[in-house]
């Protein structure tokens, strides 16, 4: 696998970071310049486990209030 930094992986990662830190769609896509959120959701949100933990915490949260 090739592990090179390129500025493909940086956007990506910088994408997936705000994502994660809760910033909206909207607001990623306007900051990178998409002009269709559907590119930005396919292409570069990946969810990572730390993500889908934390999400998951959440839910649980809801279930026992």
């Amino acid at each position: 696998m090739d592990k090179r930094i390129t500025p493909h992986t940086l956007r990506h990662t910088h994408i997936s970071l705000l994502a994660q830190a809760g910033v909206s769609l909207q607001e990623i896509k306007g900051h990178v310049g998409h002009g269709d959120g559907d590119v930005t959701e396919k292409i570069y949100l990946h969810i990572t486990k730390e993500f889908k933990f934390d999400t998951l915490k959440k839910y649980e949260a809801l279930f026992k209030a």
